[in-house]
């Protein structure tokens, strides 16, 4: 059985329609923001580093709307510095490289992630009580 491309296509539209319904809600995306770093817990090895990600990504977007302040603007600065460097072209290792060129932008995120982690967890907590009294 081979890739159909108009079942994905099919498949990502209704995904586009739920999003945009989603996306209405800010606390509906951040729930999902949640499941998201709980899904990619389970990808082997990597996955505990890149289930950081989406918090990391709430977190930038509370600062930035002045939502959540207790944090750093240096943290801030770290972080979306790690997200530029994979974004980015230039690599210390070509992407084109199977396997080991994503290993430096790994390499990067995972270094940002790790020394910002306890700003992280207190967002993680403030994020949480933030739910339970709204929920």
């Amino acid at each position: 059985m081979g890739f159909n491309m108009d079942q994905a296509r099919g498949l990502l539209d209704k995904g586009i329609q739920e999003a945009q319904q989603v996306i209405q809600d800010p606390s509906k995306v951040d729930e999902i923001l949640v499941q998201l770093e709980e899904k990619l817990k389970e990808v082997p090895k990597i996955g505990e580093t890149l289930s950081e990600v989406p918090l990391m990504i709430a977190m930038i977007k509370a600062w930035i709307t002045k939502d959540y302040t207790e944090v750093s603007p240096k943290v801030i600065a770290c972080l979306v510095g790690a997200i530029i460097y994979l974004i980015k072209k230039k690599d210390l290792i070509s992407d084109n490289i199977p396997v080991i060129g994503i290993a430096d932008d790994l390499g990067v995120m995972g270094l940002a992630l790790k020394l910002c982690e306890p700003e992280l967890k207190a967002f993680a907590e403030w994020r949480a009580a933030k739910n339970a009294v709204q929920g």
